[in-house]
């Protein structure tokens, strides 16, 4: 790997732990208790502060703020974490923050994340790997996305919302609810509006997968029993199915918030 390389404009304090092979653009400023990941390139105005790791590969455009004070009026300064994983694209004008001690104390981002221009991530929040957030995506705190999950542009995600692996959010969408794995919901406020097939398809699922989680959604969502019953049927048609029984068990162990439901539903 080839030698760091740091512009004469750019500012890394004291204590900051810069891997091998970085490339560290005009005037950014790294704080004193960051460590950056090997081969990651800053491209230039990239601020990066507080306890805040990042691991290797990442690709920072400019005008980037990661780890600075999270956006919470309890916040005193209390010495909390923002983690990245590997190989993450993080573009201009991105923001993430710490955790806070009223919630985890470390706001997590997973592998291969990618964050297009614009986009938040609050305090607290759990990213998966995999996750694309596109340009101006809102994610208040305390958020669970699930990995392959994508966001669309100008979405905004309420705080403690969970977005099931592999969901899909349409754009411009006003997320209330929990979206459940492989769901795909739209509009303002966002409902159900069906299930990601493209996402599943492109994550290399094989139809017969994709078709007992469709017969299963279709289960889940009629208007015949009770959620609770509709919940039942599907246990007993597939107890054995893995993506049917993940997504069972992303309904019963719930979360601060309702689920997403599809309009026509009874059950909204």
């Amino acid at each position: 790997m080839s030698e760091t390389s740091v512009h004469p404009s750019a500012v890394i304090e004291d204590g900051a732990e810069i891997g091998e092979g970085c490339e560290i653009g005009p005037f950014c400023h790294i704080g004193p208790q960051v460590r950056l990941g090997a081969g990651s390139r800053l491209r230039s105005h990239v601020a990066i502060w507080g306890n805040t790791v990042i691991g290797a590969g990442a690709q920072i455009w400019p005008f980037a703020s990661l780890g600075h004070a999270p956006q919470h009026l309890k916040y005193r300064g209390e010495d909390t974490r923002l983690v990245i994983g590997d190989n993450c694209l993080i573009r201009e004008h991105v923001t993430m923050n710490p955790g806070t001690v009223q919630g985890r104390s470390e706001t997590t981002i997973g592998d291969n994340c990618a964050f297009f221009t614009g986009a938040h991530v609050a305090h607290d929040c759990v990213i998966e790997r995999n996750v694309t957030l596109i340009n101006n995506v809102m994610l208040a705190g305390h958020c669970t996305i699930g990995e392959y999950a994508t966001i669309a542009g100008g979405s905004g995600i309420h705080q403690f919302t969970r977005i099931g692996h592999h969901a899909y959010v349409g754009g411009l969408a006003a997320v209330e609810g929990d979206v459940i794995p492989f769901g795909m919901v739209l509009g303002n406020r966002a409902y159900l509006s069906g299930l990601n097939v493209i996402g599943m398809k492109r994550a290399g699922f094989d139809r017969h997968a994709i078709r007992n989680v469709r017969k299963a959604y279709r289960m889940l969502f009629s208007d015949d029993l009770t959620f609770k019953e509709n919940i039942d049927e599907v246990q007993g048609e597939y107890p054995e199915d893995p993506l049917v029984q993940d997504l069972l068990g992303f309904i019963r162990a719930g979360g601060d918030r309702a689920l997403c439901f599809p309009r026509h539903s009874q059950h909204a």
